[in-house]
């Protein structure tokens, strides 16, 4: 089986290598851009096949899916951190919709049908009424951010291309999702980043925060990219499913069980500067369709994640360290 990974370098396409590799008999491609950081691939480089392509342009798309006629895809590649997209809108919507525009367009053209998972977001449900929680896929959709229309559009794009064109699209809405590798921009590997800064004398004891009130509903990644393979063995085209833990956490309680894992004692001190222009309250998903269609269910505590994450950091860190001596 030949499976293509768009965004491979990043944090969940490299944790989705790293499972579908470990399941053998399958032909692992994968997308990178020239100025692509292939740090979080490094240790499978030669058990995969990477091409470079860029996904925003339709002529080297074509060419990729021409060259390799993948049997499943993963979607991928993104600008995803929701930040960003307030600060650059038309970089997200232009990579994630016309990236994945392109995608569709190079399969029609070539004439295949592949899968393709879609790998949509919690964050197109957006401003949610507390009633309704936890989030079932029929809940309306209020995206916040630039970031979470980009996602709306992808996935309602995949919709119309699957009713269109019969092309063999899931899409899934994952809610937050953590681990090893997670980027230094997103709040669990921020707050991981300063301790083990902490730790190591580079800062002084203070961590800075943003919103602390915010509750949102973790899952470790390699859980999630279990799921994504689930979805594309069981999943039905043209269906959308929610990838959750149905447990919501705090950004405090977050970071409290964080700061558990150190013995510095450190201050907490809000920043204005991570704060964003629109927040949501609380972001919880109900995956009960995709538990019973699949038998998926996450397996790794989010404290064992959270604790990956920190020794991650640790580790990152402290070789830094010792190549500076």
């Amino acid at each position: 089986m030949k499976v293509l990974i768009t965004g491979i370098t990043g944090f969940v396409g490299s944790h989705l290598a790293d499972y579908l590799l470990s399941k053998g008999n399958i032909e692992v491609h994968g997308v990178e851009r020239w100025r692509s950081k292939t740090e979080n691939i490094d240790h499978i480089k030669d058990k995969i096949s990477l091409h470079e392509c860029d996904v925003r342009d339709a002529s080297s798309v074509n060419k990729l899916i021409e060259s390799i006629k993948p049997d499943r895809i993963f979607h991928l590649a993104a600008q995803s951190f929701v930040p960003t997209s307030w600060h650059a809108p038309t970089e997200t919507i232009t990579t994630n919709i016309i990236g994945e525009l392109n995608l569709f367009e190079a399969i029609r053209s070539i004439g295949i049908n592949p899968f393709i998972q879609i790998a949509g977001s919690s964050e197109e449900y957006g401003l949610i009424d507390r009633k309704i929680l936890p989030v079932k896929e029929d809940a309306p959709l209020n995206p916040l951010s630039p970031y979470g229309v980009s996602k709306v559009g992808q996935d309602l794009l995949g919709y119309q291309y699957h009713m269109s064109y019969k092309l063999n699209i899931v899409r899934t809405r994952a809610f937050n999702h953590s681990g090893p590798r997670r980027g230094e921009p997103f709040v669990c590997s921020n707050f991981a980043k300063q301790i083990v800064l902490i730790e190591n004398g580079l800062f002084e004891p203070v961590i800075y925060v943003g919103n602390l009130s915010t509750i949102r509903d973790f899952t470790d990644v390699r859980d999630v990219v279990r799921a994504y393979w689930l979805a594309l063995e069981k999943g039905q085209p043209g269906e959308v499913y929610n990838i959750s833990s149905g447990k919501g956490y705090s950004m405090e309680e977050l970071l409290k069980i964080l700061l558990s894992f150190t013995n510095k004692k450190i201050q907490i001190k809000q920043d204005s500067q991570r704060m964003r222009p629109s927040d949501l309250p609380i972001l919880v998903g109900d995956s009960t369709k995709f538990r019973k269609l699949t038998g998926w269910k996450p397996e790794i505590p989010f404290e064992k994640t959270l604790e990956d994450l920190l020794n991650y950091w640790r580790e990152k860190v402290g070789s830094l360290q010792k190549v500076k001596k």
